[in-house]
């Protein structure tokens, strides 16, 4: 069954069962493989999306529960004022080790600094706690975070 899902600005018709995961269409059908697949259960934020802003976990939401909202990918975080202010800070502050989880940390972070500007440590905490590194960069997100929001309230 085709499905016509809004992704980073383009309206993409895929056809996938209603009940396929985003993470799967991003990955397999549309070849955006920048969302990684981590445990398949929304633990490890890897897949973590956002939905009309919202930081989603892709390996469980499903293509018929998106209806008209809009998905943004890591491929076009970068377009967005936070989006582009977290990549700035990620790359000064050195954040990636491996870089397997940094898709899902970033989607996550950009989606705070949006829709808070100016966190506290605790709003860092909640927004940031879904997603695991195993390479242990928490305290680099953290500065990075705080470096973006720094830039953000600003104005650069």
């Amino acid at each position: 069954m085709a499905v016509a899902i809004k992704i980073n600005g383009n309206t993409h018709s895929v056809d996938v069962d209603d009940d396929t995961p985003l993470l799967w269409v991003l990955r397999d059908v549309l070849g955006m493989t920048g969302t990684k697949f981590g445990c398949g259960m929304a633990l490890c934020g890897a897949c973590t999306v956002q939905i009309d802003g919202v930081a989603t976990r892709s390996c469980i939401t499903t293509v018929d529960s998106l209806g008209e909202s809009e998905v943004t990918t890591i491929e076009a975080i970068g377009s967005t004022p936070a989006g582009a202010k977290i990549q700035k800070a990620w790359l000064e502050h050195e954040v990636p080790q491996c870089g397997y989880c940094q898709s899902g940390q970033i989607m996550s972070a950009s989606a705070l600094l949006a829709a808070n500007p100016n966190p506290t440590d605790a709003d860092i905490d909640d927004a940031m706690s879904g997603n695991i590194c195993r390479c242990g960069t928490y305290v680099r997100i953290r500065a990075a975070i705080k470096l973006a929001a720094q830039s953000a309230g600003n104005g650069g």
